[in-house]
């Protein structure tokens, strides 16, 4: 049986004999936690501190832009925008909710997102949206035919294009524009707060699905009823985005706050009214007339007597 003495680390007494051998050598020290304490090393019988908190900066740096998710490896890895879907069915459903039934004193990024921001949710919402309006319009046109007998019902399918552009366009350029907006007005006004990119994507993502069940509404083919519910989607998605951005900009001048929450809420009713107008057109019967008729004059012959 081994004694005591024999169990022992060779590496450390090879160590001693190396620093017994040359006093001087450079020696470097290392504390087994994560934080960004500097490193001590000693050189030539000097203590010189090494700094290795610059990469960690500039990792907390690149991360603000994501609103405080730190993604891992480089931007063409799939590990990358894996960060951005890591959301699980509850946390959708909550957000969903929240943003169909807006409740004043609640901003939907401090009390549904939480500094976790996904894409999940903005990305089906929007495919779903597509589909439902370019289904919903194709059947509101054949039912608004539906009796005609020179209407033929052909399937358009280039609706589906046209509805996935506008509806990505708009989830993804307006809130561009919003955030560069709101970061141009906090480095000119420093009390002006603002918000990551992909919280203001998520913000904008999550406020369209209200959509998805009024335009499936919008089939039946009544014109008062579908002013009413485009009201109606318009309010609670509308102030989904004012309860939201509100907060940040009234602390900037009032002319500018008020210029740019109506901005947020114009731009949001024009979708909303371009997609009823396209995909939803009231089809107008034209009554057929009967052809007209000239009498012909009739040629009376005159008896000679």
């Amino acid at each position: 049986m081994a004694s005591p003495n024999d169990l022992q680390f060779q590496e450390f007494e090879e160590a001693a004999e190396l620093l017994s051998a040359d006093p001087g050598a450079s020696t470097l020290s290392m504390s087994a936690s994560n934080t960004s304490t500097p490193a001590a090393a000693t050189v030539g019988g000097e203590d010189v501190k090494l700094d290795l908190s610059e990469d960690e900066e500039g990792r907390e740096e690149s991360s603000e832009l994501l609103g405080g998710q730190k993604p891992s490896g480089g931007f063409w890895t799939f590990e990358y925008y894996q960060s951005f879907f890591n959301v699980d069915t509850v946390q959708v459903l909550d957000r969903v909710k929240g943003s169909v039934m807006p409740l004043p004193g609640r901003n939907f990024v401090k009390h549904h997102l939480r500094s976790n921001p996904d894409l999940y949710g903005p990305f089906w919402i929007c495919v779903t949206l597509v589909f439902s309006v370019a289904i919903s319009g194709n059947l509101s046109t054949f039912l608004s035919e539906l009796g005609n007998p020179s209407y033929h019902y052909r399937p358009q399918f280039h609706r589906v294009t046209i509805a996935a552009v506008v509806i990505f366009l708009y989830a993804w350029l307006v809130p561009i524009g919003v955030w560069g907006f709101l970061t141009w007005r906090q480095g000119a006004e420093r009390q002006i707060g603002g918000y990551s990119f992909l919280e203001t994507v998520c913000v904008y993502g999550y406020s369209l699905s209200i959509y998805i069940p009024t335009s499936v509404l919008w089939i039946i083919p009544f014109e008062w009823l579908r002013w009413t519910l485009i009201v109606v989607a318009m309010v609670i998605s509308g102030s989904v985005l004012v309860l939201t951005f509100w907060p940040v900009v009234r602390e900037d001048t009032k002319v500018m706050a008020v210029a740019t929450v109506v901005t947020i809420v114009v731009l949001h009713t024009l979708l909303a009214v371009g997609c009823k107008m396209y995909f939803f057109q009231t089809a107008v019967h034209v009554p057929a007339t009967a052809p007209t008729t000239h009498p012909v004059p009739i040629a009376t012959a005159t008896k000679a007597h």
